[in-house]
């Protein structure tokens, strides 16, 4: 019905998407995520980076639906509904948004490889907990299957770290 009034009827989702990572660095299991939120999935599944350098690109195609205030999270819709958020290290809430710049907005579409946020490693590792970056799908229940990738090394927007597809109606 929605869809229809919305003039989605036309429109097919993908019945499965590509997750990338969002930045270069080293691949991590969510499990092993220094914050017991990220690593007991209580926000959601998927997986984390020790980021190698300051910049943070989209690992999926959709649109931005949340920017933090202090710009050290960005939630983005993908095509399927999946909603990837993107937390840059952990505790960098009390940064209060120093050291990050965000090139979006929320509304913006994004493809793979999209410029979303530039911040500072150095004063992430000096003022925050871990510069480790979850990287997680929050609406988990509407999840119908997920698969990671088994990698290491990874490079933002090219490195496929999972394949995963959303229930449909």
């Amino acid at each position: 019905m929605l869809k229809k009034l919305f003039g989605l009827g036309n429109k097919e989702l993908p019945s499965e998407e590509k997750l990338y990572s969002p930045m270069n660095g080293t691949y991590i299991k969510v499990e092993e995520v220094p914050d017991p939120t990220f690593a007991q999935k209580m926000i959601g599944d998927g997986f984390a980076v020790e980021p190698s350098s300051g910049e943070v690109v989209s690992p999926i195609k959709g649109e931005i639906i949340q920017i933090f205030p202090t710009k050290h999270a960005i939630g983005i819709r993908s095509l399927s509904g999946a909603e990837v958020l993107i937390h840059i290290g952990i505790e960098t809430v009390n940064m209060k948004g120093e050291g990050f710049d965000v090139f979006v907005k929320e509304g913006d579409k994004v493809q793979v490889g999209t410029k979303l946020v530039e911040f500072s490693l150095d004063l992430i590792k000096e003022k925050a907990a871990s510069t480790i970056t979850p990287v997680v799908i929050t609406n988990a229940d509407q999840v119908k299957s997920m698969k990671l990738e088994q990698v290491n090394k990874v490079v933002a927007g090219q490195s496929q770290v999972a394949t995963f597809s959303m229930k449909t109606e």
